[in-house]
């Protein structure tokens, strides 16, 4: 399957520094997409593909800083790059503290902001590669019955059937059906694949309660 092609955002007020990045962009075979503010940014329609954020501190109405709060709150994976003419340390320790790519100083050299920006976009495909895993194994648990939920952890702490079935009030041959029908539902391999997959959804040994299901 061929992946869409990254998509580089870039919000900052002033025209000439969107019209110049758009072209640096273009260069190296990137499509840019520009805005003037924050609000106009989030009111965009932006497709599910990889991507990277530019973004100037200082803009109206909503800033910088504030925007990469937004993201954060709506759980928007959109790795930034900051790039500001009045920055400081304390602004470049939050943008870094919250996840920032970069915090690069006006004027910058272009190697550095193409360097960053390649950096956000493969941080970008590493997230929605593994959001898209677990949403299907999210999918998967979905299809299991209570009992099969009850079942899954303790086969992946390494419990025999009859241990499980003492636990469970259950006889052995009910088990081994569950335990055949995680296998099954999970599409797991191997039980090395099933331990592989209950890590992934955060479902601990021994527990039978569900997992807390993930917001992607």
């Amino acid at each position: 399957m061929n992946e869409t092609s990254p998509i580089v955002f870039v919000v900052d007020d002033e025209a000439s520094v969107c019209i110049s990045l758009k072209r640096l962009l273009r260069s190296v075979g990137l499509e840019a997409r520009t805005f003037a503010s924050a609000q106009e940014f989030l009111r965009c329609e932006r497709p599910n593909a990889p991507g990277c954020l530019i973004l100037d501190v200082r803009l109206p109405g909503l800033s910088g800083l504030d925007l990469q709060e937004e993201l954060a709150t709506e759980k928007i994976d959109l790795p930034i790059v900051f790039i500001t003419g009045h920055g400081d340390i304390p602004m470049s320790v939050r943008a870094m503290k919250a996840g920032a790519v970069e915090f690069l100083t006006k004027p910058f050299r272009e190697q550095d902001l193409l360097e960053a920006i390649q950096r956000g976009i493969e941080q970008s495909r590493i997230m929605k590669r593994h959001n898209a895993e677990m949403r299907i194994l999210q999918e998967r648990y979905t299809l299991l019955t209570p009992r099969e939920r009850e079942v899954f952890p303790r086969v992946t702490s390494g419990l025999l059937n009859k241990q499980i079935a003492a636990e469970l009030g259950a006889t052995e041959k009910t088990i081994k059906v569950h335990r055949g029908q995680v296998m099954q539902k999970m599409k797991a391999e191997s039980l090395a694949d099933l331990i592989h997959m209950a890590e992934k959804l955060g479902i601990h040994s021994n527990e039978s309660r569900s997992y807390g299901t993930k917001v992607l």
